[in-house]
């Protein structure tokens, strides 16, 4: 049996549950049940699992087609990876670091930020992106009251940033930082959504600095611990990988549930839910499942949708959809990029003149592993389009794959400072994610707040995803186990 549980409970006779949704949030939903000793039953819309955390073949290499690390402000996925028997696997990234392209230049990205939001804005990598009056005005950040960006319920990424620490750092390391990770503008995002404890990290340290750097060391801290067979993180890492991609632990978690007798399906679209007189009845492409336990692990629209007409109040609580993201994946052959011209990769600032990319990732320099599979001279780079810049929810740049091929091939040279062509070119491959990323407009965590209050008033009823829990793994692991917990607490005890 893999993982850190060794045996399964004992199943409560006749105790049944439906996850709806194969995504990480869907999978780990059902190991937690099945843990519990409940009889589950997973249906899955598409012909594969994992959702965002995908995979695909380019030039012969099995490369992630969506997330490819997770984040280390807790211990939440390096836990999860350890208990399906990836321990050996977890690895740090290349300590090169990251890039940030301005309008006037490319600068190396700070090491030790959350979000863009430097730790110390007299860090010669910090005053060399905001010069010295920007330096300057971010640290007076130090000395404003606590309360200036704590006092109101609810705050956007940019209020804060700019009332903390001045227009400069949100414009030229913020910015870049949020559109390539959140797809979004920051004025756009609640803070406490898509950086959880960073205000209480502020009310407790008495800056925006101090509480970055507190996030950093502990991140810096649990990237390091436990890793087998490779060094701890360098100070400042935010970020952890496997060995393979972050789509192994999709195949692990697969296996692990198939290993507890929990019945997956997949091309099963939930087109309809019910409550019935003792739990759920989940209709799905012609076949009906009956459950005492309903989990609904779909993005934020297509959950309210399926329970709305069940869950009285949650009609009025439909998210706006996420930004449609578009990865392009090249294979290149071309050995200028063995000198990691720009680190990891590169994220580009909303306002630099003729670049279409958001972000490019060179993940040949990112992973080392990768690299020894790739071989001599063969680079990936990743390059993703699309960004929400206004409130209505417009996104930029929906091309045809052709034409996406042709921007990247322009933004890479541009970024990387060295000339890709076609003829360069070993293979490529362009994944569309449609709502993968949750838009956590300010106030999603208030709505958030209500839509737990009212399911938690459905029996038997449990809610999880991105779209509650906040982007990225760590927040969806954690707040995925928390829920299952929870939604366990009043339930009578397994004999």
């Amino acid at each position: 049996m893999r993982g850190g549980h060794a045996t399964n409970k004992p199943r409560t006779p006749g105790a049944t549950a439906v996850v709806v949704g194969g995504g990480i949030s869907g999978l780990l939903a059902a190991r937690e049940l099945a843990i519990a000793g409940t009889s589950v039953t997973v249906l899955e819309a598409t012909g594969s699992w994992g959702g965002c955390v995908g995979s695909h073949v380019v030039a012969g290499l099995h490369l992630d087609s969506g997330a490819e690390s997770f984040a280390t402000r807790s211990q939440a996925v390096a836990d999860l990876a350890r208990e399906v028997g990836l321990a050996e696997k977890i690895v740090a990234p290349h300590p090169g670091g990251a890039w940030v392209q301005l309008p006037d230049g490319a600068r190396e990205l700070p090491k030790t930020g959350v979000l863009g939001i430097p730790a110390n804005p007299w860090d010669p990598e910090v005053r060399r992106s905001l010069g010295f009056a920007g330096a300057l005005r971010a640290s007076l950040d130090r000395w404003l009251p606590a309360s200036v960006g704590t006092s109101s319920e609810v705050t956007s990424v940019s209020a804060l940033v700019r009332a903390r620490m001045g227009k400069k750092v949100l414009e030229r390391l913020v910015s870049p930082v949020v559109g390539g990770v959140h797809s979004a503008d920051p004025v756009l995002l609640d803070v406490d959504m898509v950086a959880p404890g960073l205000r209480a990290g502020l009310r407790k340290h008495g800056s925006l600095a101090a509480a970055v750097a507190a996030q950093r060391k502990a991140g810096a801290g649990t990237a390091g611990a436990g890793t087998a067979g490779t060094a701890p993180a360098k100070a400042g890492s935010a970020v952890a990988g496997l060995k393979g991609g972050m789509n192994t632990l999709v195949a692990a978690l697969v296996a692990d549930l198939r290993d507890r007798g929990v019945e997956l399906i997949t091309e099963k679209r939930a087109e309809d839910v019910l409550r019935t007189g003792n739990g759920w009845r989940v209709l799905a492409a012609g076949s009906t499942f009956d459950a005492d336990r309903l989990v609904v692990a779909l993005d934020g629209p297509a959950a309210v949708g399926l329970l709305e007409k069940s869950v009285a109040g949650l009609a009025d609580l439909r998210p706006a959809p996420g930004p449609l993201v578009s990865l392009v994946t090249l294979v290149v052959d071309l050995p200028e990029l063995d000198s990691r011209p720009r680190g990891t990769g590169i994220l580009v600032a909303p306002q630099t003149p003729g670049i279409k990319a958001k972000a490019l990732t060179h993940a040949t320099a990112k992973w080392d592993w990768l690299a020894e599979e790739a071989g001599p001279g063969t680079h990936v780079l990743r390059l993703s389009y699309g960004r929400r810049e206004e409130a209505g929810g417009g996104v930029d740049l929906v091309l045809d794959d052709d034409s996406l091929l042709a921007a990247a091939l322009e933004d890479a040279s541009a970024l990387l400072t060295v000339p890709v062509s076609r003829a360069d070119i070993v293979d490529w491959d362009v994944v569309r994610w449609a709502g993968a990323l949750p838009f956590a407009a300010v106030g999603h965590k208030q709505r958030v707040a209500q839509v737990r209050k009212v399911c938690a008033a459905a029996d038997g009823l449990v809610v999880v995803g991105g779209w509650l829990a906040g982007n990225g793994l760590a927040a969806v692991v954690a707040d995925t186990r928390r829920q299952l917990a929870q939604g366990s607490a009043d339930e009578p005890a397994i004999p």
